[in-house]
Formats: C-alpha cells, structure tokens, sequence
C-alpha cells in the first residue's frame, strides 16, 4: 500500500508542476492555447489517426521542453541570482530549444492541415 502511495505522490507533483507550468509561464499559455486551437481544427477538419498522432507528439514535445526550459531558468535563477555568463548561455540554449521545437511544431501542423484544407 506504501508502493501505491508514494506513487501518487509523485503523480500529484508532477499535475501540480503542470499546473504551475501552465498558470506562471506566459509562454506555456500561449502554447496551451495553440494547442487548444489545433486540437479543434482537427476534430472540425477530422484528421486521421496517423496525423493525429503526429499532432499529439509535437504537442508534447513543444510543452515538455517549455516545462525543461522553465525548470532550467528557476534552478539558474535559484543557484545564481546575479548575471553569470554561463547561466546566461544555457537559459539562451535552452530557450533556443523551446523555440526550435514550436517551429518544428508549425511545420508539422502545416503538413498535416493544408491538405486537407487547400
């Protein structure tokens, strides 16, 4: 039972990191209500199984490292307070990423729309 609980727990933390996530970063809510509007056109446009799977990849990808990238930024933030150059440069790298990933995103979310839209 002990298992089960710690377990749980651990659940719990992770809903409430999201939940964080998404209620004090601005950028998270901007990709919430990207994917708020991209689940729609897809149910309204009736994508097929593949390319939704493709959606809910890069969905996932996209808010998983907007969740690194906000991690990363408190630990630095907590850890060095002051500019540092090397803090500096990997909350650079990691806001690179996140931006990488959401053009990765629109990429995608343009093969699987136009066609069926054009």
């Amino acid at each position: 039972m002990s298992w089960i609980k710690t377990r749980l727990k651990s659940f719990g933390y992770a809903f409430n990191g999201l939940w964080t996530l998404f209620r004090t970063e601005t950028h998270a809510q901007i990709h919430l209500l990207a994917l708020v509007v991209v689940t729609v056109a897809g149910l309204i446009t009736g994508l097929e199984r593949w390319e939704w799977l493709a959606i809910i990849l890069t969905i996932a990808l996209v808010v998983a490292a907007e969740g690194m990238n906000t991690a990363l930024e408190a630990l630095s933030d907590a850890l060095h307070p002051g500019h540092h150059p090397l803090v500096g440069k990997a909350k650079d790298v990691a806001a690179g990423a996140v931006l990488f990933c959401a053009i990765a995103a629109l990429a995608v979310a343009l093969i699987v729309f136009l066609p069926h839209w054009l």
